[in-house]
């Protein structure tokens, strides 16, 4: 082997001149990433032990989608936080209630604005008569705004809602279409057959446009106790056909796809499941610490020894005949009997040749607990898509721009999850009752002849949800007032997004200002002149002055 083989020493680089030398290393030999992309890597100390391979997502999801829901509700059931961002999740979503307003697409129809705002206002009163009563639920528990709630809580712990839509007459209500929820877990292969192309979590799909045909609901949630009384109830499945022979719907399956081909639906705690169980241990495990400690005040010490005590106690005198072990003894029971009743200004007789030492633990994990249970809630908020602040309720470490900003970036996901429930919920429930409403000639100018051909345009919609309330009122109020002034909004748009209608809003008005008339009041409405920029401008920093 020539000098020049060896990698290590020095040796002349041709080309350079002057005897310029280069020292190499066998390290230079290999590179720390042997691919073009890193994320591929099989030789990086950190991505050597990587190793994964690709599977579709059912694949991935629903040999394990059982365990997941069985955790999350468990959490759900247990743990304080995570049952508290469900229920913020469901209560910034949907809110106490969620109102229909008919908005026909009347170009489609030809007809005026005029006809369109008096046929919205008749549809959205009939509509109440069905979505406001416990007549929309099969089951007579909950009107159309709980079952919304309760669907979407059940979306937040498993991903996924399931109801079915029936149509059956009931004594002492109007309407025959009802609403059945199912629970998810119901959701299943018959008999527990292993998933195959065209049969998947209980859902059949078709071999070719892979679209659901059929679901297979189990007669009975399989966890629970009551169903193993009957033989029949606990091992029976019932096939329901995706939607009629007429086209009539049969099945809402309410779900987001992460992935293309994705079948049923994933919690969004799923991701952050460990995270939350670790933290549950932590915080157990540190109240539980706190508690063991506070039940300790202290310790009695001694710096005699046996010798020393048993001497005091008047035991192995010099005759030697007294028994030192029964003297111990009785210093030993003395100490034991000791009590003490603690009273302002007590003085407190301490046994002979002991001192009192209170109990001071060393515990460094209290210290780091506050923020090692922030850092790891901001890992869970991220996760959740609400952020730190709503998961944790906690607004202490922010000001108004950045806790406004936290509830903008959560309000964005409020608002896709909203349009989605309205897109594959709301939606489908208002065209199953408005169909019912034509076939029975209660919808005005709207025959069957009509509505077939143009379903869509006259079942459009718009959906008004909880408001989103004001982090600061007066600035927020001057911004929506700018907005209008500036003619980049309208008052209907201002009044729906704090969950109002603006039409109730100016008859309320009207009201209040001809009450007032009437008592010979000064009118609590009137029209304002425009607020200039500038003033907007004095205003709002006079509001961030005062807040800051």
């Amino acid at each position: 082997m020539t000098a020049s083989s060896i990698p290590w020493v020095h040796r002349e680089r041709p080309g350079l001149g002057g005897g310029v030398t280069v020292r190499r290393t066998a390290m230079s030999a290999v590179a720390e990433v042997e691919t073009a992309h890193h994320a591929a890597s099989l030789a990086a100390r950190d991505m050597a032990t990587w190793s994964n391979f690709r599977i579709s997502p059912d694949a991935a999801l629903l040999p394990e989608l059982d365990t997941i829901a069985a955790r999350v509700d468990d959490l759900t059931r247990n743990n304080g936080i995570a049952a508290g961002a469900e229920r913020t999740f469901v209560d910034n979503v949907i809110g106490p209630r969620v109102r229909c307003k008919p908005n026909p697409d009347r170009i489609a129809l030809g007809r005026s604005a005029e006809w369109v705002a008096e046929w919205s206002q008749q549809v959205e009163s009939l509509f109440g008569s069905y979505f406001d009563t416990d007549w929309f639920d099969a089951g007579l528990r909950y009107n159309g705004h709980v079952s919304t709630r309760l669907l979407a809580r059940t979306i937040a712990a498993t991903g996924e809602g399931l109801a079915l839509p029936l149509y059956t007459k009931r004594n002492g209500s109007r309407w025959n279409t009802c609403i059945q929820l199912v629970d998810p877990a119901r959701l299943s292969n018959p008999n527990g057959s292993a998933d195959t192309s065209t049969l998947r979590g209980g859902v059949e799909i078709d071999a070719v446009t892979t679209a659901a045909v059929a679901y297979h609901i189990r007669k009975s949630h399989p966890g629970d106790a009551f169903s193993l009384r009957s033989a029949f109830s606990a091992g029976a499945w019932e096939r329901i056909p995706a939607y009629q022979a007429f086209g009539r719907r049969r099945v809402i399956h309410v779900y987001e796809s992460e992935r293309v081909g994705q079948t049923r639906g994933k919690s969004i705690v799923a991701a952050v499941a460990r995270q939350f169980k670790m933290l549950d241990k932590y915080a157990v495990e540190q109240v539980r610490l706190a508690v063991l400690n506070s039940l300790v005040f202290g310790a009695l010490e001694t710096p005699l020894d046996q010798q020393s005590i048993v001497e005091m106690m008047g035991g192995a005198g010099a005759d030697g005949l007294d028994d030192p072990s029964a003297a111990f003894a009785a210093y030993q029971s003395a100490i034991n009997e000791w009590r003490v009743q603690m009273r302002g200004g007590a003085i407190i007789p301490m046994p002979p040749g002991t001192n009192l030492k209170p109990f001071a633990p060393n515990n460094q994990n209290a210290a780091s607990f506050e923020q090692f249970f922030r850092t790891v809630l901001k890992q869970v908020g991220a996760g959740l898509n609400i952020g730190y602040e709503l998961t944790s309720k906690d607004f202490s470490q922010s000001n108004y721009s950045s806790a406004r900003a936290a509830l903008l970036e959560a309000w964005r996901y409020f608002l896709s999850v909203r349009q989605f429930l309205v897109d594959h919920w709301l939606d489908p429930i208002f065209d199953l009752w408005f169909e019912e409403a034509v076939q029975r000639g209660l919808i005005p100018d709207c025959t069957p002849d009509d509505y077939y051909p143009n379903q869509r345009a006259w079942t459009r919609c718009n959906w008004t949800f909880a408001g989103r309330g004001w982090v600061d009122p007066l600035k927020e109020a001057l911004a929506a007032k700018a907005r209008m002034d500036g003619n980049i909004s309208t008052m209907a748009d201002e009044c729906a997004e704090q969950g109002r209608d603006w039409r109730e809003q100016l008859e309320q008005m009207a009201r209040e200002n001809a009450l007032a008339d009437e008592l010979g009041l000064p009118r609590p409405h009137v029209a304002n002149p425009r607020i200039a920029a500038a003033e907007i401008a004095a205003d709002t920093k006079l509001a961030v002055a005062g807040n800051d």
